[in-house]
């Protein structure tokens, strides 16, 4: 909270000030959660399009005929991993270890990496099967949806690089942790909107 503090000039009376204290992690949270927020409104209208017309094939290939279940569900793995080893990275930044930090905020990249490499074989396959995002209302919005969320995946992987590189320099400064802690939210939540993706979009697609 402000605290007054008393200032005398000479024989005046004394005059009150307030000075304000001020928590840049705090308005930094609230900043990204808000970003975090309108990112859900993104992906609720990318889901929400897809549940309108994902049904139609327009006499093609239907969710069935593409997915390749076991794929996905390694690529959903890939994702997963990288969530646990983020969570490890963020123990070590707790303890103060630099370099162990490093080394998890490493390999959630490749983890990263890993997904991004699958998803974009699974969409080079679809593509040459002649499955592309203009072929129906169907793949293309399933395209939009899945396309989008490797989007935020490949921008947060170049986020990560570029956090590795500031605390291999300046070290678990303030700073650098409020940003770790910043990806952090936003890594996880790419986990929850995958796992959406998996269960409405795969496993409903293909079972359903």
């Amino acid at each position: 909270m402000s605290e007054p503090t008393v200032q005398t000039i000479g024989d005046e009376a004394p005059q009150f000030y307030l000075t304000e204290d001020h928590h840049p992690e705090s308005s930094t949270s609230l900043g990204f959660w808000l970003y975090l927020m309108s990112d859900c409104l993104i992906f609720a209208t990318l889901f929400a399009t897809y549940a309108v017309v994902g049904r139609n094939y327009a006499a093609g290939p239907s969710p069935a005929d593409l997915f390749d279940l076991p794929l996905v569900a390694v690529n959903t793995a890939m994702l997963l991993f990288s969530s646990i080893t983020y969570g490890f990275a963020m123990l070590q930044m707790e303890r103060g270890a630099k370099a162990e930090t490093l080394f998890w905020l490493a390999v959630t990249g490749l983890f990263g990496a890993a997904f991004l490499g699958l998803e974009l074989y699974e969409f080079n396959h679809l593509i040459h099967e002649g499955a592309g995002p203009t072929r129906s209302a169907f793949l293309s919005a399933f395209f939009t949806l899945v396309g989008t969320h490797g989007l935020h995946v490949t921008f947060g992987i170049i986020w990560l690089v570029t956090l590795m590189v500031q605390v291999s320099m300046h070290g678990l400064i303030p700073e650098n942790r409020r940003r770790l802690m910043c990806l952090s939210m936003f890594w996880h939540f790419l986990d929850v909107i995958w796992i959406g993706v998996f269960s409405f979009v795969y496993l409903m697609g293909v079972l359903g």
